[in-house]
């Protein structure tokens, strides 16, 4: 078999051709196949090493620096941060942030939160989680900013509150929004909890160098309290935010804690043997009557909490979250009032459902029939609802809330009472509020 070259197709030898040999080639040393797992290992071991150092200097438990993930130990490292760019320590020693004693926080009735003014987070107490059962670190975890915290349909109302605080820092703001809380307080209370935050921009001890405006490096510093549940039996003694009262079944102060002139200015004197509807606003009194109502037909369950103006000794409106329930075996009504700032009372009452009348449960098997004075009592709480329905459609040249502002406290609480002589029709003032 003749091989031809495939060159100049001229007839060759074996493993010979044409073509001019090469000079001899120097073998090159091949490069050596390196592995990035090695490089990769040693990256991750590198990195392992400086979170562990950022995590030796966080101020926190050791038992806490061993359960932290590389994600909450960022979190808390950026937190830290933006503490001592805001709070530069006076000492070296010293450390950043406003952080106060274990035992002044015991003593807060919320926890205190501070964050920038664009809403990055910078502390948060350790007390938060008596209020939202959630750690520094689990609330970290779910955003660095404060609106990560807040309900989604509070957003824009904060924001647009927190640029008006901005505008003119020292002047106090307050919202009341849901926060996040633990699976275990959602069960208990049926959702995310309600906090009131009221706090105000303060200005920095060092500013910044390289801050070209104070908005910029300011902060907001908040202390954040929930909206307060009433207490049960027996345990609002123990209380200075609240006060109790003790009524007749018509709603006459039968006595009152001392804590009433903290709240409302009055003295315990002052209140003996007066009507709880002298002091209502005119605006309030159909819900009042409508608790009052259910109370006393209740047969001893309390009441759902309402929420009502009273007048201050100082001619102030004071806006109070009242319960009230039958004690001391059917004859006295007690209640307890916590005082309200007007944005807790405008959140509760937008979530407060329209009261209706209850009517009473009905009598367990072998019991007593009720006492004449208890079913004279019904009776004229009934002629009570039909008294506060719609005025007539006559015209009138007064308001509701005028004749009742107008009229004595007495004619008022006999007309609502029906204690009124047999024959005599309301008071003139009242007659556009009552039908004849």
């Amino acid at each position: 078999m003749t091989i031809f070259c495939s060159h100049c197709h001229r007839p060759l030898q074996a493993e010979m051709s044409c073509l001019p040999k090469r000079g001899a080639q120097v073998p090159t040393a091949s490069k050596p196949f390196r592995s990035t797992k090695s490089a990769s290992k040693a990256r991750r071991d590198q990195i392992n090493v400086e979170l562990q150092a950022l995590r030796s200097l966080l101020p926190i438990s050791a038992r806490e620096k061993e359960r932290l993930s590389y994600l909450h130990t960022m979190a808390l490292v950026c937190l830290q941060l933006r503490g001592a760019q805001l709070f530069p320590p006076a000492d070296s020693a010293a450390p950043a942030g406003p952080a106060p004693a274990a035992e002044l926080l015991s003593l807060l009735p919320g926890f205190l939160l501070v964050f920038s003014a664009n809403g990055k987070l910078v502390y948060i107490s350790e007390n938060v989680a008596q209020v939202l059962g959630l750690s520094v670190v689990e609330l970290l975890a779910q955003g660095d900013t404060v609106f990560d915290l807040l309900d989604e349909r509070t957003h824009d109302e904060v924001h647009k509150k927190l640029l008006l605080a901005q505008e003119a820092p020292g002047s106090e703001v307050t919202f009341v929004s849901e926060m996040r809380t633990s699976r275990a307080l959602r069960l208990q209370h049926g959702g995310n909890r309600a906090v009131a935050v009221r706090g105000r921009f303060m200005a920095q001890r060092c500013p910044a160098p390289s801050s070209s405006s104070s908005s910029s490096s300011s902060a907001f510093l908040a202390l954040c309290t929930p909206l307060a549940r009433l207490p049960a039996d027996g345990d609002s003694s123990s209380r200075d935010d609240l006060f109790q009262s003790t009524h007749l079944l018509d709603m006459t102060f039968a006595d009152v804690t001392e804590s009433v002139t903290y709240h409302l200015g009055y003295r315990r004197e002052e209140l003996m043997g007066q009507s709880w509807y002298n002091l209502l606003h005119p605006e309030d009194v159909h819900l009042a009557a409508a608790q009052h109502r259910a109370v006393v037909l209740g047969a001893g369950a309390a009441a759902g909490p309402a929420v009502l103006r009273v007048l201050r000794r100082d001619w102030t409106w004071a806006w109070l979250r009242m319960s009230a329930r039958r004690d001391g075996g059917g004859h006295t009504i007690t209640c307890t009032s916590h005082c309200l700032r007007e944005e807790e009372a405008a959140y509760l009452r937008a979530r407060q459902h329209r009261p209706t009348a209850m009517a009473p449960p009905p009598a367990p098997a072998g019991a007593a029939p009720p006492l004449p004075e208890l079913s004279l009592l019904a009776a004229q709480l009934r002629a009570l609802a039909d008294s506060l329905s719609p005025p007539a459609p006559e015209p009138w040249p007064w308001s509701e809330a005028e004749a009742l502002s107008a009229a004595p406290p007495d004619a008022i609480l006999a007309c609502l009472l029906g204690d009124a002589p047999e024959g005599a029709g309301p008071p003139p003032a009242l007659a556009p509020c009552f039908h004849q």
